[in-house]
C-alpha cells in the first residue's frame, strides 16, 4: 500500500499527535501515570522482542489497519499500533515504559494472589468461561460482520485480570469453543455456541427441579 508512514522522523517530539490522540495524553513518563494499554499486546509481540521484530510486525499491521485500506482498515486500531510503535521503537522511551509495564504486571499479580484466598477458584473459573462465551455469543449474534473481541476488551467485560483470563482463553481455545482471527481477536465457534446454549438449558432444568421441590 502506498503512502503509509511507518515511523516518524527521529527528532519527532513525544507530544506528536496521531489523529486527535496525543501520545502524551496516553503515556506520561514524567508524571508517572498508570498505563492503561499494553503496547506489547497491541503489537502482538513479546516483551523481549528485538527492534527488528517490532518494526516488521508494525509494518504488517499498519498495512492491514491503515484507514486507506478499504477491506481491513481500522482507524482506531491504526492509531493504537502507531502509538505503541512510537514508544517501543525508541530505546529510551521503551526503557522507561518497561519499568512501568513491569510494575503494572506485579500489581496485577498481587491482586490475583489476594483474590485467590477469598474465592472458590474452580467455581469462579467456570463462571468466567461462561461470561466470556456469553460476550462472544452476543457479539456474533448482534454484529455478524465483526464478531471478534480483543483480549484486552474482555478484561473490562468480565472484570477479571489478564493473568486469570489467560488460563480461561487457553482452555476455551483448546476445547475449540473459541478461536482467533487474523487480527488476534477472539471468535465464538459453533461448538462454543452449542456449549453455551446447552449450559443454559441445564441450568434452567435444575432451577425448575429446585422450584418443584420447594413448592411440594
Amino acid at each position: 500500500m502506498q503512502g503509509i508512514r511507518c515511523r516518524p522522523p527521529p527528532d519527532a517530539p513525544l507530544t506528536q499527535t496521531i489523529g486527535r490522540v496525543s501520545i502524551r495524553q496516553r503515556v506520561s513518563f514524567t508524571m508517572g501515570k498508570v498505563i492503561n494499554i499494553d503496547y506489547y499486546e497491541v503489537l502482538q509481540v513479546s516483551t523481549n522482542a528485538e527492534p527488528e521484530t517490532i518494526s516488521r510486525v508494525y509494518r504488517l499491521l499498519a498495512q492491514r489497519l491503515h484507514p486507506d485500506n478499504q477491506e481491513t482498515g481500522n482507524e482506531t486500531l491504526f492509531r493504537e499500533i502507531t502509538e505503541a510503535y512510537h514508544v517501543l521503537s525508541d530505546p529510551e522511551r521503551r526503557a522507561q515504559y518497561d519499568v512501568m509495564h513491569q510494575q503494572r504486571r506485579q500489581d496485577r499479580w498481587r491482586l490475583v494472589s489476594s483474590g485467590a484466598n477469598s474465592e472458590n477458584d474452580f467455581e469462579m473459573e467456570q463462571i468466567t468461561r461462561l461470561t466470556v462465551l456469553e460476550a462472544l455469543y452476543t457479539k456474533r449474534r448482534l454484529e455478524a460482520a465483526s464478531p471478534g473481541i480483543f483480549f484486552r476488551d474482555l478484561e473490562g467485560l468480565t472484570g477479571r485480570p489478564r493473568e486469570h483470563l489467560e488460563f480461561t482463553i487457553w482452555y476455551l481455545i483448546q476445547k475449540r469453543l473459541v478461536t482467533r482471527d487474523d487480527n488476534s481477536r477472539l471468535l465464538l465457534t459453533v461448538e462454543g455456541a452449542e456449549f453455551l446454549e446447552q449450559s443454559y438449558r441445564s441450568n434452567l432444568h435444575q432451577k425448575r427441579l429446585q422450584g418443584a421441590k420447594e413448592s411440594s
